[in-house]
């Protein structure tokens, strides 16, 4: 494996700008780290300018990467039954990811998704602000340890943490919990189930946590 030069990792180049497109399409074309050279490409992120919501995951998939949009693959069915039952209509909050390039590697002819590293996700850090600064969401839901971790630091952990209306610098209210792809991963049908309850449960909290002032 080659190894990655000081000029493969810089500063994402985020427009200060009022326009969301005009930032998607600065995003596109984004080099900030290496995971652009082995992307189809940039998954920007979706959903209406001032949604009361943002749901931050970690990074598109292997689905996410071939449509260009976030969760339309089996864990973004999780997501949007899950969000229905929470009460929470998709088409009213603002979904994206910490990284904005699917991360993975060949196992045979399928590519298998890997977990962004802490350059990865400061690399990409510039479009997540520029997306906060224009969204101005009154609750973030972190999905997952490395949304979580990308808003509070290594030490972040989602199990301890999740279901509680936490703050941070990016945003006065955020909810942690599961990444509605670790459901997919569950061993059976009844651990299944109650991972879900679980995840419907935090999505809950979310939606009062926005509803309050």
């Amino acid at each position: 494996m080659p190894v990655e030069s000081s000029e493969d990792w810089r500063p994402a180049p985020a427009p200060k700008t009022s326009s969301l497109t005009e930032v998607r399409e600065a995003a596109s074309g984004c080099t900030a780290c290496p995971l652009y050279k082995r992307a189809i490409q940039t998954v920007f992120g979706e959903g209406p300018k001032h949604a009361p919501i943002m749901l931050v995951g970690e990074r598109p998939g292997d689905h996410e990467d071939i449509a260009g949009k976030p969760f339309v693959g089996p864990a973004g069915e999780i997501m949007d039954r899950a969000l229905e039952d929470a009460g929470i209509d998709r088409r009213e909050v603002y979904v994206t990811n910490a990284v904005k390039h699917f991360k993975w590697e060949p196992r045979g002819k399928r590519r298998i998704h890997k977990k962004p590293n802490s350059r990865e996700i400061a690399a990409c850090r510039p479009w997540l602000e520029a997306k906060l600064r224009l969204v101005r969401p009154r609750l973030l839901v972190c999905l997952g340890s490395t949304a979580g971790q990308a808003f509070f630091g290594p030490s972040f952990r989602v199990t301890r943490e999740r279901g509680k209306v936490l703050s941070s610098k990016f945003a006065t209210k955020v909810v942690a919990t599961v990444h509605p792809s670790s459901l997919l991963r569950q061993p059976d049908k009844e651990s299944r189930e109650r991972e879900y309850r679980n995840f419907v449960a935090d999505l809950r909290v979310a939606l009062e946590a926005a509803g309050e002032n």
